[in-house]
């Protein structure tokens, strides 16, 4: 095994799990290497902008693996489209299905809507939003271990198994959201609904979270 290529893959695991970015140091003492390792380590993904650094010279996933992950998502969706034609349907609901973004963002990559429905939610695929806000991320983040600081609203849908929030993302608009599992145990999607109005939400809940069960099933 390329010892090189192991350090970079899990530098790049250790950013997907730091949406807020990390040092070179703090990136040398994660994946266990010296700091001049981690430097040449953090210049070869930038040069393939697989990272970058933010504002504050930390260290975060780069825009490069969106274009990676094209073929990867385009399979996803294929696979996800009759879960969420049925999750829409039984809940007459806008369905979606967002991805990660890099470390702070989601992004919507499939929505459907409900055939017949008088009133529904619309928005668009390709839509970002960060991942602190919406049920989708907090969905996402909540399939991971507690963070010192979390949104108490992460730790409520890490217990509940789906995550539910109100105008974070479009006025007046509840989005109740459960994790896609990936084979690793780890999760970077999200199955979801958007709402004006719910009379049972946790009917709603528990239907959000198997369909998201579903799609993680088919995903292993």
């Amino acid at each position: 095994m390329s010892k090189t290529l192991h350090h970079g893959l899990l530098l790049l695991r250790v950013l997907s799990e730091q949406p807020q970015g990390l040092t070179v140091s703090e990136l040398a003492d994660a994946i266990s290497v010296h700091r001049t390792v981690a430097h040449r380590l953090v210049r070869t993904l930038e040069a393939h902008e697989l990272c970058r650094r933010d504002h504050q010279r930390r260290i975060v996933l780069g825009t490069g693996l969106v274009s990676l992950a094209e073929p990867v998502q385009q399979d996803l969706r294929t696979l996800a489209r009759p879960i969420l034609d049925e999750l829409a349907e039984s809940t007459r609901a806008t369905a979606h299905l967002l991805v990660r973004d890099g470390a702070a963002r989601m992004r919507a990559l499939m929505v459907v809507e409900p055939r017949g429905a008088l009133v529904h939610v619309s928005f668009r695929p390709g839509q970002t939003h960060s991942i602190e806000q919406g049920s989708g991320g907090v969905a996402v983040l909540a399939h991971g271990p507690h963070r010192e600081g979390e949104r108490p609203e992460v730790t409520e849908a890490r217990a509940k198994g789906y995550a539910v929030t109100t105008g974070e993302v479009i006025p007046a608009v509840t989005g109740i959201s459960a994790a896609v599992p990936a084979r690793d145990g780890t999760a970077t999607a999200s199955i979801g609904i958007s709402v004006f109005e719910y009379t049972d939400l946790g009917q709603l809940g528990t239907t959000v979270a198997a369909a998201a069960r579903s799609l993680g099933r088919l995903l292993d």
